[in-house]
């Protein structure tokens, strides 16, 4: 496969995945962290990571819009609900599991 039909191809998977995460608003960061060890920050984390890298900064809050689909603040008050003690135990003990935010070329 030749790169640029590659980049395209995982530029695609990426915008599907941010599409459900943002059609599945009833499923929690937290959930996703504890089960996956990534959530939608950790992918606003590597999207501004990648956009720096390749020369186009942006801040955190322009990157968790892209994948929150709106300003973070507002996803929060329509969308967020408060971890439980045994959510945030879980998110604990899974820590070393979770996500190293870094740029893969």
């Amino acid at each position: 496969m030749d790169e640029l039909t590659r980049l395209k191809i995982e530029a695609a998977a990426f915008r599907g995945l941010v599409q459900h995460l943002q059609k599945r608003s009833d499923v929690q960061n937290v959930d996703i962290m504890n089960t996956a060890g990534f959530c939608r920050n950790c992918l606003a984390k590597w999207y501004k990571a990648a956009s720096e890298y390749f020369g186009n900064p942006m801040n955190y809050e322009q990157a968790q819009e892209v994948v929150y689909g709106m300003p973070i603040k507002d996803w929060k008050s329509k969308h967020q609900k408060s971890a439980s003690a045994e959510q945030q135990k879980t998110f604990e003990e899974t820590a070393p599991l979770h996500a190293v935010i870094s740029v893969v070329t």
